[in-house]
């Protein structure tokens, strides 16, 4: 049995969830455990909390919480620097997200490429698109605020769409979808311009983009606060990461 205590065991930790991250500003892992109950595999508790994680597609988090009741490890793992559930595991976690983290993503390469060249109807014809200077906004009072310029690639025209919708948890409660869309002043330009903005949306904000080794979240509830969306979530951890 390796002779190990909770500061080395949440160091493995800690080293296997940051190489799962392009980038964290600060991460503390905490694993509480019993030595008489270690020698059986069991932990009593795993505790996460990351301060400006960048995960896949240039999203940034703000803050993640991370909490488990007791774990079912093979004890033996641990003697080769890893951590190696018998059992899945139950675990709640709060994600915070900032305006400025979810205008990050927006401004990434890997989703701009995806608002160029878009298909919509323009005064009844359709027309080709691309999105520019696309702004995400959290006014407060359970809305989002969108805001973007569009350009015709035929004429060059140049016209500014603004919108509000309210984000929802999403039936299978994987996504958050927005709903109940109000354009300020008049500036509707079409439903197939707001759908692609809004599939957007719901692409970055998929619970899938914030699972770090082999776990499914299921958001439980979510907050659109002024500046900054927390999302609750549940989660089944299968296996932590290892480094």
């Amino acid at each position: 049995m390796p002779d190990l205590d909770d500061q080395a065991i949440s160091k493995v930790a800690e080293l296997g969830i940051k190489s799962q991250l392009d980038e964290v500003e600060n991460l503390n892992v905490a694993i509480d455990i019993d030595p008489l109950k270690l020698i059986t595999g069991a932990l009593n508790s795993v505790s996460i909390a990351g301060v400006g994680m960048v995960m896949k597609q240039d999203l940034r988090i703000e803050q993640m919480e991370f909490n488990t009741g007791a774990v079912a490890v093979n004890p033996m793992s641990l003697a080769f620097g890893k951590i190696e559930l018998t059992h899945p595991t139950e675990a709640e976690a709060i994600v915070t997200l900032t305006e400025s983290d979810i205008n990050r993503a927006f401004g990434s390469e890997f989703v701009k490429g995806k608002m160029q060249a878009l298909e919509v109807q323009v005064n009844g014809e359709t027309a080709t698109v691309d999105m520019q200077k696309v702004s995400f906004g959290l006014p407060g009072a359970g809305k989002i605020l969108f805001s973007t310029e569009v350009v015709l690639q035929n004429s060059q025209e140049r016209k500014s769409v603004a919108f509000t919708a309210v984000p929802k948890v999403s039936p299978d409660k994987h996504q958050i979808v927005l709903e109940d869309v109000e354009y300020l002043d008049d500036q509707e330009l079409s439903p197939e311009f707001t759908e692609a903005m809004l599939n957007q949306a719901k692409q970055l904000l998929d619970l899938r983009n914030f699972e770090i080794g082999d776990m499914t979240l299921q958001i439980k509830r979510l907050a659109a606060l002024k500046g900054k969306l927390i999302l609750e979530s549940e989660a089944i951890v299968n296996q932590f990461p290892s480094s």
